[in-house]
């Protein structure tokens, strides 16, 4: 779940909508929290009670409250039992050592006291968040370590980019002697403080549809729908520059904006380093792209660009191939926000930058979350033809957004 601040939360407290069976199943059964279907021991909720939610992709601590999920490595993810999916992990605060309680005005809370597992003496109510008194953090938090193969020269050419005037007149010796390469890197090859994130340009994670099942009632809007493609987030920023002075150009992970030098001979980024939001940069020439954009909208201070770099090693599913591409599905300008999907592929892909597969150009949703998953299931992959991560779905002005992902998707590659 996102919150106000469009970062994504892990845990927070629900009430349950409803808990029925579990065909095959006799001593658990399904809790329903909004679109999310759990697996549940049976009797440990009925519908109106709180609970404690933890979205998949959530790493818990290795601490006694969640010592049962020491098998999966703390990890919660997809889990398919037959035709069901469970999604999750739901928790009671009695788990915690906190107690469930309703007030005068009929409001329900869960309650920690100074002896419970959180040791605070603090109320919740639903829809409040948990994710740092819980210490739970994202299953994957560093989106630059790739599984892909790098450079053996990585760390020295990285350090060495960093220190282009020492690089150009001893480069080649330095990385020459064994001891050498050693000592540079201890005492150089540590990265400059980078910048929390760029000011203005949201962050790259859209709600899930289960987060927001509500949306399903009003079949009057329409929604123009993209292939989600599973890979890396990237952005790219430019500044528009003043006088003589040359705008800001960044290139960024989901979380990280990293250094980026000019091109040129010393550039060693450029296929040693590994980093593929960097090599993305070089390959379809974004910052000539940038300056672009800016050309033909003279009020934007800014413009960003936002894709998913896929391909060889970023992620299990790799396309079958043996390289990396990049799909835009964000077109961001200072003075105006994000760009309508469909007008941002009439705009990228003449200047070379290719876009998220158009699915539909404005569709109708079906009423439920399981119908829709039926629909987002039902077709391949534009790109290689094989199974697909879900679909994003966003109004034709590309002001309000949500994402379905496969379930049978995360089941097959994110275990």
């Amino acid at each position: 779940m996102l919150n106000k601040e469009n970062q994504r939360e892990l845990v927070y407290v629900v009430k349950i909508n409803e808990v029925k069976p579990i065909e095959g199943k006799d001593r658990v059964e399904c809790a329903v929290v909004n679109g999310w279907t759990v697996m549940v021991r049976k009797g440990q909720f009925k519908a109106g009670d709180l609970g404690i939610y933890f979205e998949i992709d959530s790493k818990v601590p290795e601490t006694e409250p969640f010592a049962f999920l020491s098998a999966k490595h703390f990890k919660i993810k997809t889990q398919k039992y037959g035709n069901f999916y469970s999604q999750g992990l739901l928790m009671s605060a009695e788990d915690f050592g906190g107690m469930g309680y309703q007030d005068g005005d009929g409001q329900f809370y869960l309650h920690f006291g100074k002896d419970s597992y959180l040791k605070e003496n603090k109320d919740y109510k639903e829809g409040e968040f948990l994710t740092q008194a819980l210490e739970v953090t994202y299953a994957d938090p560093d989106d630059n370590k790739r599984k892909a193969k790098v450079n053996p020269d990585a760390k020295i050419n990285a350090a060495l980019a960093r220190h282009p005037k020492i690089a150009k007149k001893f480069g080649k010796t330095i990385k020459k002697y064994k001891v050498l390469r050693n000592l540079f890197i201890l005492f150089y090859g540590k990265k400059k403080d980078s910048r929390n994130w760029i000011e203005g340009v949201p962050k790259t994670d859209e709600e899930r549809i289960e987060n927001r099942p509500w949306t399903l009632q009003d079949g009057s809007v329409k929604w123009v729908a993209t292939e989600k493609v599973d890979g890396t987030s990237t952005t790219f920023y430019l500044s528009r520059g003043k006088g003589m002075k040359k705008g800001e150009y960044l290139v960024c992970s989901r979380n990280v904006v990293f250094d980026t030098p000019e091109k040129g001979k010393n550039n060693f980024y450029m296929d040693t380093l590994g980093n593929v939001y960097l090599e993305m940069s070089e390959k379809y020439d974004v910052r000539k792209v940038l300056e672009k954009l800016l050309e033909l909208r003279p009020s934007a201070e800014w413009v960003a660009i936002q894709a998913e770099t896929f391909g060889a090693g970023i992620q299990k599913r790799d396309y079958g191939m043996k390289d990396h591409e990049i799909r835009a599905f964000n077109l961001r300008y200072s003075d105006c926000g994000r760009v309508g999907t469909l007008e941002m592929v009439d705009i990228l892909e003449p200047l070379g930058i290719p876009c998220v597969p158009v699915i539909s150009e404005g569709m109708s949703l079906p009423s439920t979350v399981e119908e829709l998953r039926v629909f987002v299931h039902s077709a391949p992959s534009a790109i290689d033809g094989g199974m697909k991560e879900g679909i994003v779905f966003r109004t034709l002005d590309g002001v309000d957004s949500f994402k379905c992902v496969d379930p049978e998707f995360l089941v097959k590659y994110h275990q």
